[in-house]
């Protein structure tokens, strides 16, 4: 029985991060257009970001190679489960693929809003890492606890670009209302979409790796040319 727990709860855990680590590199290419589009000239943020969209997809292949080595396809899970989609949603009304950038180019107000989203998403990320390093579930997968430690260390630098550009143009930090959006969110997955996941033998699994689609979304380009361009 307790293998069967530790199983299911490995599965469901690397589930919602392997979403989440996609949609993370895959939104912030949206970030770092509008990026370009606004201050083609601040070459370091650019990088800085650029370098946030490297890690994330790195920590996505990080967790497709721990299922493949295992064996199996993550559950089918969607934005439902997605942070910083829950985030969009509640800040902007909108989905986050219908998010307009050409509004966040144009819009110094929109793009602050989008810098401390991302800044608070980040730090809650780097909490919840710090709490599964102490599990015991993940601690006993010496290849998942790896992952999570290197997660853990490259953290910081996330949320580095964007509370630096908020600083530098004398924008506000986030107030206890966006906080308290943050926790809701989280405590929304914990407490009731997590164990919903875990107890509901009918979620299928995916039959195609999230990132089987990339190059059909970024027009065909591999994603090396596009994150270079």
């Amino acid at each position: 029985m307790l293998r069967w727990l530790r199983e299911r709860y490995l599965l469901v855990l690397g589930s919602i991060y392997i979403y989440n680590e996609h949609r993370g590199y895959t939104a912030i290419d949206r970030v770092i257009e509008a990026v370009r589009a606004r201050t083609p000239d601040d070459l370091a943020l650019i990088a800085a970001i650029e370098s946030h969209r490297g890690d994330e997809r790195k920590h996505y292949m990080m967790f497709r190679r721990w299922f493949e080595r295992r064996g199996s396809m993550p559950l089918d899970v969607d934005r439902t489960f997605g942070h910083i989609d829950r985030f969009v949603e509640i800040v902007f009304r909108t989905p986050i693929d219908k998010l307009d950038t050409q509004a966040v180019i144009d819009r110094d107000e929109l793009f602050e809003r989008l810098c401390r989203v991302i800044a608070l998403t980040e730090r809650r990320g780097y909490k919840q890492v710090e709490t599964l390093l102490k599990n015991r579930f993940v601690l006993d997968d010496p290849i998942l606890t790896r992952i999570f430690r290197i997660i853990h260390k490259d953290e910081p630098s996330h949320w580095a670009p964007y509370e630096a550009w908020l600083v530098a143009h004398g924008r506000r930090r986030p107030r206890w209302w966006e906080r308290a959006i943050d926790a809701f969110i989280h405590s929304e997955l914990l407490f009731i979409k997590l164990p919903w996941l875990f107890l509901n033998p009918w979620v299928g699994r995916r039959t195609a790796w999230p990132d089987a689609r990339d190059d059909e979304a970024y027009g065909n380009r591999p994603l090396a040319a596009h994150a270079a361009t």
